[in-house]
């Protein structure tokens, strides 16, 4: 898995219990992947179709800086698949693990549309 973004945790970023606010945190990995997606397939039309389970595994603390990390799972006809984990940049010890986050090429309409790539095509990107 490579690590592409660092966060740092803000006091903006936290919940009532003064930990890393769930929302916040799926609002950076959202973004991360999309933008990872658009790279990826070479557009800007692409939409986040399904994440899966989400296992929150420990806290973040405001001052923590954090790394989020995706791999490919899976490559469809108009989609593209990976999994994310959310780390503590310091300490290595993981925040969240999502096995599955799923991104779908989409036309002008806003529906699925083929993207003509393969698995292949993207270990050389």
């Amino acid at each position: 898995m490579k690590f592409y973004t660092r966060k740092l945790i803000k006091p903006e970023d936290l919940n009532a219990n003064n930990t890393l606010f769930g929302g916040s945190l799926l609002r950076w990995i959202d973004e991360e992947a999309g933008i990872y997606a658009m790279t990826k397939l070479n557009t800007q039309k692409v939409v986040t179709k399904y994440m899966s389970e989400i296992d929150f595994i420990s806290s973040g603390r405001q001052g923590d800086v954090i790394e989020i990390g995706l791999e490919f799972v899976k490559v469809g006809r108009t989609s593209i698949t990976f999994k994310c984990e959310v780390r503590n940049y310091f300490t290595k010890k993981n925040i969240i693990s999502i096995d599955k986050i799923v991104f779908v090429q989409v036309d002008d309409n806003e529906r699925p549309c083929p993207h003509n790539l393969t698995m292949a095509d993207f270990d050389n990107k």
